[in-house]
């Protein structure tokens, strides 16, 4: 069943918001697609109309027969990921050694929670890998730090304008580029239909608003004694910012004006009274409700998918993958436990991030950039730069970002969405409307270097510290805003 309400939403007060029109390019007819007719049925209407050949394109950046040594680092595949991103992973490695087979390629896969600190390390040591793929809120802290080369989609081939604008905001230090991104991700709200409808609630309308999501949450806890929502506030994981951030921003808040069309970073607004209500209702779900796991504090969303399989869990936020994700669960699962799986599974629905009490919606705009290093901080102290556009051009292509992001992101290059695997994908991954209709809400993370030990630390510590008592909402909020000041007034990292 597919009636998720996506199109009720859209109907009612267009796909773009105030907020969304701000992440669109004032040049949006300069684009690969045109991004102000963004919608299901738009996206729809381009997939599988255009052909490209990935070794011919990159061929022209660098010759298919070209000899040469690369070392890359990458965030891999982890825990709670599809099996079908894990092929995915194993086809495009292949597929590049296939078509550079006289690259001698040293790839390391690692963790989204061991990547940043890892290759700080090697960076002090000059010890760093010649192409890194990071998160999107790292490369600002290094190209600050004189760490990456500039380089420009135009460097490998492409065009700035093939590339989501709000993408193209988290490669920009000082006015110039350092990376490219590779992939898109919002996310969306998943809810068990069945929950709903034994809690007393429309099992086909989800939560409208983040207070709806408390009360909803409580209601479920009180009538069903389960969860009611999949509260994640782990210190140093991506998933939590990831999921709180949203929130924040859709009460108001922020950790400065980043939701602005015109951020500049210079305020403060941790502790405003809109961010201290976003804060205030996790307390309330958390503390005052009960409503949400007791191991919130320490779980990932890799935590929160088993006990939504299980049925223990009602709400969550995440993205599309997930259902792929519970159908390998699923079918590693047993005797009556399979069965229970199922119905989990047939109650599945996605729907569009709820807004804040004055129906502002926000979703991170995530995702990943793959970039290049300086010589002196790589091993050797050379880098192999042929080699390393090679690898830029292939990861960024059409076909390789829309197939490495196949089964929960979108590809970071808009032509992706052209491609005859962007149709495949539509027709068999259930859900990818809600999260590609997210897109244009998409707020991108602060572009400081500072930004990854906000996110990361300071932010999951604000939370941490509201939610085990240690310090009032209040408290909580004003602290983070000392700290988020210290840093920035401190030169950063």
């Amino acid at each position: 069943m597919r009636n998720f309400r996506l199109g009720r939403a859209l109907a009612h007060g267009a796909l773009v918001s105030a907020l969304a029109v701000s992440m669109l390019s004032t040049s949006v007819n300069a684009q690969s697609v045109d991004l102000s007719k963004w919608s299901p049925e738009y996206v729809r209407s381009i997939a599988g109309t255009e052909e490209y050949d990935t070794g011919e394109l990159c061929g022209n950046v660098t010759p298919l027969d070209y000899t040469g040594k690369l070392s890359f680092w990458y965030q891999g595949v982890f825990e709670g990921d599809p099996d079908l991103l894990r092929q995915y992973y194993k086809d495009f490695f292949e597929a590049f050694r296939a078509t550079y087979p006289n690259i001698d390629l040293q790839e390391q896969a690692l963790t989204y929670n061991d990547l940043l600190d890892k290759f700080r390390t090697a960076l002090l040591g000059n010890a760093g890998p010649m192409v890194v793929r990071l998160q999107i809120l790292g490369g600002v802290e290094f190209a600050s730090k004189g760490y990456l080369q500039e380089l420009s989609p135009e460097d490998v081939g492409w065009k700035t304008e093939d590339f989501w604008p709000g993408a193209m905001k988290s490669v920009m230090w000082e006015g110039k580029a350092y990376g490219i991104p590779t992939n898109n991700e919002t996310m969306a709200l998943i809810w068990n239909a069945d929950i709903f409808k034994r809690a007393g609630l429309d099992p086909e309308n989800p939560p409208a608003t983040w207070d709806d999501v408390v009360a909803y949450s409580k209601q479920i806890h009180d009538n069903l004694g389960i969860a009611g929502y999949g509260l994640v506030a782990r210190k140093n994981a991506g998933n939590t910012p990831y999921r709180f951030m949203p929130q924040l921003w859709g009460y108001g808040g922020g950790v400065f004006d980043e939701t602005d069309p015109n951020p500049t970073y210079s305020e403060v607004r941790i502790n405003s009274d809109a961010s201290k209500a976003a804060l205030q209702a996790s307390y309330d779900m958390y503390v005052r409700d009960k409503s949400v796991p007791v191991s919130a504090l320490t779980n990932q969303q890799a935590d929160n998918q088993p006990l939504f399989l299980a049925g223990q869990v009602a709400m969550m936020i995440s993205h599309p993958s997930d259902y792929n994700v519970m159908l390998d669960l699923q079918a590693k699962a047993t005797g009556t436990d399979k069965e229970k799986a199922q119905t989990v599974i047939d109650n599945m629905r996605y729907g569009l991030i709820p807004t804040g009490p004055d129906g502002k919606r926000a979703v991170v705009f995530g995702g990943s950039n793959i970039h290049i290093l300086n010589p002196e901080y790589v091993e050797g102290g050379v880098v192999d730069e042929a080699a390393a556009k090679a690898m830029v051009c292939f990861w960024t292509s059409p076909e390789w970002s829309l197939k490495m992001a196949y089964a929960g992101s979108n590809p970071g290059n808009l032509n992706g969405f052209k491609t005859k695997w962007m149709k495949e994908r539509l027709d068999t991954i259930r859900f990818l409307d809600v999260t590609t209709s997210m897109l244009p809400y998409g707020v991108p993370f602060p572009t400081l270097p500072e930004t990854p030990e906000i996110m990361n630390i300071i932010i999951p510590d604000m939370l941490q510290n509201a939610l085990t008592g240690a310090m009032t909402v209040d408290e909580a909020a004003d602290d983070a805003a000392k700290k988020i000041s210290d840093l920035k007034g401190g030169g950063g990292l």
